[in-house]
């Protein structure tokens, strides 16, 4: 039987270790590496080409949905599951526009992880009971039931994670950097976000993605 190769991306040192120590106890996974963020994830997925990634979708510095974007582009056979405490409609709406097979709730027990980890390996979609209700799944593929009627529905994938960073206190010149976007794209996505959202300045675009889920206070 072919050991299903996994790359798990935590910020939180122990959660990341007890996640290795389980999965490496499976029969069924090896553990091919680690990552404690973004940037991390993307240059070991390069290197060991993994058929799963296990990432934690809130984390500092690069995105969690920038950096599966990336590792899909580098390593197209890698199939996506993240593992949140959160499951805000925008936060699974992205990662469902990336393809991800799974969204599993951090509070399931850890067999759910692991059975998920099983169907994702084999092309199977597997999500949280608190997110499989707030989808419809057809042949269509997996989708929001009900779209969101905020004003952050309005946004592009793009500019949420803009507007996260942003809310984060980075300048524009660094989320260009992080993003590897020009520095005028930056700009352009800002000013779009904030003439959809009908604020136009920083304090208060803040507020909005506290409020929103988008960052944490």
């Amino acid at each position: 039987m072919t050991k299903v190769k996994l790359l798990l991306v935590d910020d939180h040192a122990l959660v990341l270790e007890t996640l290795r120590e389980r999965l490496s106890r499976d029969a069924r996974f090896t553990v091919a590496a680690t990552a404690s963020n973004g940037e991390e994830a993307v240059a070991a997925a390069q290197g060991v080409q993994p058929d799963v990634v296990v990432m934690d979708v809130d984390m500092p510095g690069l995105s969690a949905f920038e950096a599966a974007r990336r590792i899909i582009a580098i390593s197209p056979a890698s199939r996506i599951a993240f593992l949140s405490a959160y499951t805000y409609d925008q936060y699974i709406e992205q990662a469902l526009s990336l393809g991800a097979l799974a969204y599993i709730d951090k509070r399931d027990p850890p067999e759910a992880l692991e059975q998920a980890i099983v169907d994702v390996s084999e092309g199977r979609a597997c999500f949280s009971r608190q997110v499989r209700e707030r989808l419809i799944l057809d042949e269509a593929g997996p989708r929001l039931g009900k779209p969101g009627r905020s004003r952050i529905s309005t946004l592009t994938a793009r500019e949420r994670e803009v507007l996260v960073y942003i809310a984060d206190g980075l300048a524009k010149k660094e989320i260009a950097e992080l993003l590897s976007l020009s520095l005028k794209t930056v700009e352009k996505h800002a000013d779009n976000l904030m003439a959809k959202l009908d604020i136009h300045d920083r304090v208060t675009l803040t507020r909005f993605a506290v409020r929103e889920g988008l960052v944490s206070v």
